[in-house]
């Protein structure tokens, strides 16, 4: 039987704490949120292993759907510096999780998924932590969710290698993205500001993450 309490601490103190997080909030939400709890049961024994752990599997010429590991999660919420009043859209919340750690943060937090089973799942999960500061939503995720723009913070989940143009105009004016720009193993976060309408970034650390459903480079075709 795993002791799930011990491995979240485990997995703070070695991989998040390490890493140069250091936020209190998003620490305590990291000790405090069951992340077993957001993974098929059959993986609950990944669940705090430094990797991203599958929760969905490929889509035909996509990659499988997967929880970002804990220290590129962390870091990029940190690097976002999420306050207490701040509006916060998550794309691609998978089954919730990332959402769950956001809510403990933030004023306000939109769950968008596109796939349907795993936002009902996020919608499940998030209910019975009782975040009611989150409102999942379904749709694609290149589009955001403009109802309920603008957003101070958009987090999205995962690599991209275009830019989401969408989503950037759902921004605030001074507000931040995050994101992992490019593909293992010459992957970047980075945290990128919106001034004047204008969304500029910048590179925070290497790293890698799944790349999400839609923000795939179109395909180069050499004759």
């Amino acid at each position: 039987m795993i002791d799930f309490a011990t491995a979240r601490r485990m997995m703070v103190d070695s991989q998040v704490r390490t890493s140069d997080v250091t936020d209190p909030r998003l620490i305590a939400a990291m000790l405090d949120i069951p992340r077993e709890r957001f993974v098929p049961e059959s993986e609950a024994a990944l669940a705090y292993l430094d990797f991203d752990v599958p929760v969905a599997r490929a889509s035909p010429g996509g990659e499988a759907r997967r929880l970002l590991k804990p220290m590129v999660l962390a870091k990029l919420i940190q690097a976002a510096e999420v306050g207490e009043n701040d509006h916060v859209l998550d794309v691609g919340c998978a089954t919730g999780y990332s959402s769950a750690v956001l809510a403990r943060l933030a004023r306000a937090v939109v769950a968008l998924e596109e796939d349907v089973a795993l936002a009902r799942h996020a919608a499940e999960n998030l209910q019975a932590l009782g975040a009611s500061n989150v409102q999942a939503v379904t749709g694609p995720l290149t589009r955001g969710s403009p109802a309920a723009a603008p957003y101070d913070v958009i987090f999205i989940n995962g690599a991209i290698e275009v830019e989401p143009q969408a989503l950037a105009r759902q921004l605030r004016d001074g507000g931040r993205l995050v994101t992992v720009r490019g593909r293992a193993p010459n992957g970047k976060a980075m945290l990128c500001r919106c001034v004047n309408g204008e969304l500029s970034g910048w590179p925070i650390f290497d790293a890698s993450a799944p790349l999400l459903p839609g923000f795939a480079a179109p395909a180069v075709f050499v004759f």
